[in-house]
C-alpha cells in the first residue's frame, strides 16, 4: 500500500509539468526588448523554452519604413539566429511565429532602436557638384577685358594731330603776303612819281 501511494504522488507530480514542457515561450533576445543599441549588431538571437522545429518557426525582422532587415534564419538548439541588416537608425521589430510540441500557436516580438545611422530617402536627389576646374581638353577662358586699361600705344603712330599740322602750316603763310603787299606798293609809288615828274 506505501508503495502503491508513492507512485500515485510521483505520478501527480509529473503529470502537471508534462503540458508546461510541451508549451514553448520566449525566454530571452539579443538585443534585448526594448532595449537601444548604437552599433547594429551582426546578427539577431531568440532564445526560447524548447527547441523550435525550423519547418514550422518563422522568424521576420522590419526595420523603418516597413523595410526588411532579415535573412535566413540558423537554429542551434533553443536558439536561432537570424543576420541582422540595418538600413537606418529607427525602432526595429523582431517578429516570431512557431508551434510548441502540443500543437499551441506561440507568437510574439521583440523590438529595438537602433540609435545610429541615416535614413535613405529614395526620393532625394543627390546635389550637382561643379566642378572647380575646366575638364581636360577644354579650351581656355578668354581673360576678360578691363575697361580702365588703355591701349598700348603703337610707337610707329605720330601722337601729333593732323589739325595741329594743318594749321601750324597755314600760320606761316602771311609774312610772304605781307611782303607782297609792300612790294606792289612801293612799285606803285615808284610809278606815281615817275609820271608826275616834268617832260
Amino acid at each position: 500500500m506505501p508503495v502503491v501511494l508513492g507512485v500515485a504522488f510521483g505520478v501527480s507530480l509529473v503529470a502537471p509539468a508534462t503540458p508546461a514542457a510541451a508549451h514553448n515561450e520566449l525566454t530571452g533576445s539579443d538585443p534585448r526588448d526594448g532595449a537601444r543599441v548604437a552599433t547594429a549588431p551582426a546578427r539577431i538571437e531568440l532564445r526560447f523554452l524548447a527547441r523550435p522545429t525550423p519547418t514550422t518557426t518563422k522568424i521576420t525582422i522590419t526595420g523603418p519604413d516597413n523595410v526588411v532587415a532579415g535573412g535566413q534564419p540558423t537554429y542551434d538548439g533553443s536558439r536561432v539566429r537570424v543576420p541582422f541588416k540595418p538600413a537606418a537608425a529607427g525602432l526595429y521589430i523582431v517578429g516570431y511565429q512557431l508551434a510548441s510540441a502540443d500543437g499551441h500557436p506561440v507568437r510574439g516580438e521583440v523590438r529595438f532602436t537602433l540609435t545610429t545611422g541615416t535614413a535613405a530617402d529614395p526620393s532625394a536627389t543627390p546635389p550637382t557638384v561643379t566642378p572647380s576646374t575646366p575638364p581636360v581638353g577644354s579650351p581656355p577662358a578668354a581673360p576678360s577685358a578691363d575697361p580702365g586699361s588703355a591701349a598700348p600705344a603703337d610707337p610707329t603712330t605720330s601722337t601729333t594731330p593732323v589739325a595741329g599740322e594743318k594749321s601750324d602750316s597755314e600760320g606761316h603763310w602771311w609774312p610772304w603776303a605781307l611782303g607782297g603787299l609792300v612790294a606792289l606798293a612801293a612799285l606803285a609809288t615808284a610809278l606815281l612819281l615817275r609820271r608826275r615828274q616834268p617832260r
